[in-house]
Order: C-alpha cells, then sequence, then structure tokens
C-alpha cells in the first residue's frame, strides 16, 4: 500500500524540492505584484518550458505520451512543493491537467499524437469551454450549439468564466449537438481551434482586479469531425472525465497551501482582537482539509471506492473554509495587512461557484456518499 510517508514518496519530495529550489524565479517569488502583465506572462510560458525539460510536466502521464507514469500522489507532492516555493503557475495549467488527461482517456490515437505533444510542452494553450452564462451549476444545459455542416460542425453560441482564453490556442467545448435526444445525451466535447474568424473573447475584470476570465462567443466556427472526442451526444461523459481532474486532490492540496497561509496570517494579525474560538475552529478546519486530501488521495492511488465523492466533499470544505478565513480576516480590522484581506475576500466569493457549486457537490455527496434518493 502506497502512502506519502513511504521512502519512494518522500525521495520524490526532496528531488521536487531541490528542483525547485534551483529553477524557481525570484523575481517571480520575491516580487510578482510589482512585475507588469507582460512580464508575469512571460514568466507563466518559461516555467512551462522549464517544467518540460525537467520532465515534470505530465507527471501522471503514461511514458508512451512523454509522461513519467506517476500517481496521483507525486502529483499532490508536486503541486504541494511547487506552492511552498512559491513557484509560478504555467499558463499550461489547462492543457496539463484537464485536456491531457481527457484525451489520454477518451482520445483517438490520431487527437493524442496531434495535441499531447504541444500540451506538454507548453507550446500550445488551451482554454476551457463549459460554463455559459444561462448554465453554470447545471453544464447539462448548455446552449451553444454545433451544427452538422458536412464533415464537421458550425459552432455559435456563447462561454463565460473561461480562464486563459485570451492567451488560448484551443479550447476543450462542450456543446449542444442534438435539439431531439434526451437530456445528458445531446452534447459533445470538441477541439476548437481558437484562432480562426468568429471566435471573440472579451476579457472580464474581476472585483478581486484580476483579469483572469473571460466571455468569448463564437459565431459559426467550424471544427471538423477529427475533433470530436468521443462519441456524438456523448460527451457528457467526457466531461465527468474533466470535471473529475478539475474538482479533485490536485486542486485541493493547492488550496490548502494558500489556505494555510492565510490562516497563519490571521493568527498574526488578528490573535488579540478576533474571536479566538472562530480562529482555532478555522486551525483545526485547515488541518482537516490537508487530512482529507492525504485520504482522498492514498484511497485513488490504492485502489480504493469513493475517490470521486470523496473530492466533492474536498470541494466544498475548502472553498467553504476560505471564505471564512477571508471574513474573518477582513472583519479583523489589521491596518497593516488591509490590502491583502480585502483582496482574499473579494477573491474568495467566487470559489463556492467555479468547478461546481457547494449545492451541487452536496447533491453528489446525498447520493453518492450517503446514498440519499434522489
Amino acid at each position: 500500500m502506497r502512502t506519502f510517508s513511504d521512502p519512494e514518496a518522500e525521495a520524490f519530495r526532496t528531488r521536487t524540492r531541490e528542483w525547485l529550489s534551483e529553477h524557481v524565479p525570484a523575481e517571480w517569488r520575491d516580487a510578482r505584484m510589482d512585475l507588469d502583465e507582460d512580464k508575469q506572462v512571460q514568466i507563466r510560458r518559461d516555467w512551462d518550458t522549464a517544467l518540460f525539460e525537467g520532465g515534470l510536466a505530465g507527471l501522471s502521464w503514461p511514458t508512451e505520451y512523454g509522461g513519467r507514469g506517476l500517481s496521483t500522489l507525486e502529483i499532490v507532492i508536486f503541486n504541494e512543493e511547487c506552492a511552498r516555493a512559491g513557484a509560478p503557475e504555467g499558463l499550461g495549467r489547462i492543457g496539463r491537467l484537464l485536456t491531457g488527461p481527457t484525451l489520454i482517456a477518451c482520445g483517438s490515437d490520431e487527437q493524442q499524437r496531434r495535441y499531447l505533444p504541444g500540451i506538454i510542452s507548453g507550446s500550445e494553450i488551451w482554454c476551457q469551454g463549459f460554463s455559459e452564462p444561462g448554465a453554470g451549476s447545471d453544464l447539462a444545459s448548455v446552449s451553444t450549439r454545433a451544427v452538422r455542416d458536412g464533415d464537421g460542425y458550425r459552432v455559435s453560441g456563447q462561454k463565460i468564466w473561461t480562464s486563459f482564453a485570451h492567451y488560448a490556442d484551443r479550447c476543450l467545448l462542450l456543446a449542444k449537438t442534438s435539439a431531439e435526444a434526451r437530456h445528458h445525451h445531446n452534447l459533445s466535447m470538441l477541439l476548437l481551434d481558437m484562432h480562426q474568424p468568429g471566435v471573440e473573447i472579451s476579457s472580464i475584470r474581476q472585483i478581486s482586479g484580476a483579469r483572469d476570465f473571460n466571455e468569448v462567443r463564437f459565431d459559426n466556427v467550424y471544427v471538423s469531425d477529427a475533433d470530436l472526442v468521443g462519441v456524438e451526444n456523448e460527451g457528457w461523459r467526457v466531461a465527468m472525465t474533466v470535471l473529475g481532474n478539475e474538482r479533485g486532490a490536485v486542486e485541493a492540496i493547492n488550496r490548502y497551501i494558500e489556505i494555510k497561509g492565510i490562516v497563519d496570517l490571521l493568527q498574526g494579525c488578528c490573535g488579540r482582537s478576533a474571536d479566538q474560538t472562530a480562529i482555532a475552529d478555522a486551525v483545526a478546519q485547515v488541518e482537516l482539509v490537508r487530512r482529507h486530501v492525504i485520504r482522498t488521495v492514498e484511497t485513488e492511488v490504492n485502489g480504493g471506492d469513493g475517490a470521486d465523492a470523496l473530492s466533492s466533499i474536498l470541494k466544498v470544505t475548502w472553498s467553504e473554509l476560505w471564505q471564512r478565513i477571508a471574513d474573518l480576516g477582513l472583519a479583523g480590522g489589521c491596518a497593516e495587512h488591509r490590502d491583502r484581506w480585502r483582496h482574499e475576500f473579494l477573491d474568495s466569493r467566487a470559489a463556492t461557484i467555479y468547478s461546481g457549486t457547494s449545492e451541487i457537490q452536496r447533491n453528489i455527496i446525498a447520493e453518492r456518499v450517503l446514498g440519499l434518493p434522489k
């Protein structure tokens, strides 16, 4: 049985920590907020290249696709060490964590040969075209249409909250391909070229001041049959593969490190003036997230059942905890870190919405963990 404390895992952690100590850009680690947007983007592109050249870009990918063939356990260790080292987040994150594994699991041999090299090297950036203004929590109700046109489709519609779309070369797109088929059997997953006429991208400035999201409109944009993932009208199954990666332990360990940092700040800022019971509860909840990540990953790695449902528990736990800690920090009135608490408060508001709302996650927990009727 593999665990985070076995010798193999500890050796991987040591090697990763040593590599990061030599490669994390000092200007990013020490002065990120002072860098302009163009410089930040260049560092993130360079980081994708560094990961690829260092053999760390596709840890869980099979070796035949350029990966290392390692487990989720090593991915979590790597991400934990990246967070501790203050490493950049590459622009190729969507491709490596979502598109690549989805193509490995569901794509054709041709799609794997065509797209996986660019994804793992960071030379091709991807975005995820799922949510729409009228279909966020209820993803199966997307209205973006892909209408048959010869040996392909013509896509028209709108996507929202699309991370990295303003840098993306390709989009992993969920669209409706049938007006007659029943719910969940009328959608298809497409690989859409973002560099063609009919694609219009508008950046969205968030309340925190960041500009990571985009609105994307498609007007009669062509996608060939070769870029249909899986079977027409059965894209919901492919989408569940994508969402399983998006909501899982890798994302949770990144959030754990971030939340651990702000709860430490909370203790320093508000140790005397704030509600000590609430702070103590936040500290305990942060440790609970860490232990739950360990449980989820070790369950998955050792072939146990229920890892998907455990991921839903993780998503609810870390997202709502982040908001509670931000609330406490803002209410504490720490003048020295006022801007930081303001940013955390605003940035955390969306956490219970993206990657599946808390309401949706609780439905999954009720049905798949507790066995309650639908």
